[in-house]
């Protein structure tokens, strides 16, 4: 069974930008620049002939394309357990999240039940201490990337390996001014 996700992908400069933010810390493992990216959505496992259901449901999803700019370093869990970077949140990232989720609906995909949190996963963290882990957030505190074009997002596949997750495009949908 596919395991899906919806996402904006990162251009490489802000790929370049996000890499300067990796540096020795204890118990991190850093995702692979060409791995980071914003996700809209996490579906998970779905059964083969529904994954053709999301990806016509979200050829209907329209909006205008916007900008973004990545700013604040901060962790999730205790002492943490993701590292990540924060972005503005503009009205219009919120809208394409909110009409994929709708487009989701329609195909039966069961809503999501966490509030929508965006951010880019830097690193996963095991073990590392928390006075290293705020050093590193105050280091990093007035990160903000140069701003940059959303145009299009993208269905992928993700597959689980010992080495991480494999990711791969499933449909891409662009984004249209009116």
């Amino acid at each position: 069974m596919p395991r899906l996700f919806v996402a904006i992908d990162l251009p490489e400069k802000i790929r370049s930008e996000l890499a300067n933010l990796r540096e020795e810390l204890p118990g991190a493992r850093w995702v692979a620049g060409d791995q980071l990216h914003l996700t809209l959505r996490f579906i998970g496992e779905v059964e083969a002939r529904q994954q053709g259901d999301i990806d016509e449901a979200l050829r209907h999803v329209h909006d205008e394309p916007f900008s973004l700019t990545l700013r604040q370093v901060g962790h999730f869990g205790r002492p943490g357990r993701v590292l990540w970077v924060g972005m503005d949140r503009p009205p219009t990232l919120l809208a394409l999240q909110q009409k994929v989720e709708a487009a989701l609906a329609l195909t039966g995909t069961p809503p999501e039940e966490r509030p929508f949190s965006p951010h880019i996963t830097l690193a996963r963290i095991i073990g590392t201490p928390a006075h290293l882990l705020s050093n590193y957030e105050e280091k990093h505190r007035g990160f903000a990337s140069t701003t940059f074009p959303v145009t299009e997002f993208h269905l992928y596949s993700s597959t689980l390996t010992s080495t991480g997750a494999i990711h791969r495009r499933e449909g891409s949908y662009q984004l249209t001014s009116s």
